[in-house]
């Protein structure tokens, strides 16, 4: 083949517009369930990368998790939000049982899923974009009500088909 007859590249961003459709999806999850909770069996799977330029997680977690984490939102989690502005979602999560505050850049997503209902989406991350540094989200004048139960991180081992034993 000349190279006269391959396709030329494309000079419209088709793939980064089909990528900012698809986070604009998981932003309409994310500000209902902060809304309203989540209804019924659906909880979400995202995952980011911690080493992008505007994610903030705590120290110990970013130890833990260098490059990419995945976190769980179902029944315990506070404080989720949506800034369209700054284009990111902050949340509260308890590890071994103590609140942390995550802050993710849509830009940071890798991916989101709803396994009740089997839906899934991937991303490239972009990561040569650095955010300008926004202010971290208030925490409220309230204490909020501790959870019914402690959290738990959850082992996707724990999600995982094993052998029938008799």
């Amino acid at each position: 083949m000349s190279d006269d007859a391959r396709p030329a590249d494309s000079l419209i961003p088709y793939d980064r517009w089909t990528d900012d459709a698809l986070r604009e999806v998981v932003m309409r999850a994310l500000e209902l369930a902060g809304r309203e909770g989540l209804p019924g069996e659906h909880h979400f799977y995202i995952t980011f990368r911690t080493d992008h330029a505007g994610t903030k997680v705590p120290g110990h977690l970013k130890a833990r998790y260098p490059q990419e984490m995945t976190v769980v939102l179902q029944h315990q989690f506070e404080a989720l939000t949506v800034d369209r502005v700054a284009n990111l979602f902050s949340v509260r999560l308890h590890f071994g049982g103590v609140p942390s505050t995550l802050v993710v850049p849509f830009a940071a997503l890798a991916g989101f899923a709803d396994p009740a209902v089997r839906y899934g989406l991937r991303f490239q991350p972009s990561m040569e974009e650095a955010p300008v540094e926004e202010p971290a989200p208030p925490e409220p004048e309230a204490a909020p009500a501790p959870p019914e139960a402690p959290a738990q991180v959850v082992s996707l081992d724990a999600f995982r088909r094993r052998p029938a034993r008799d």
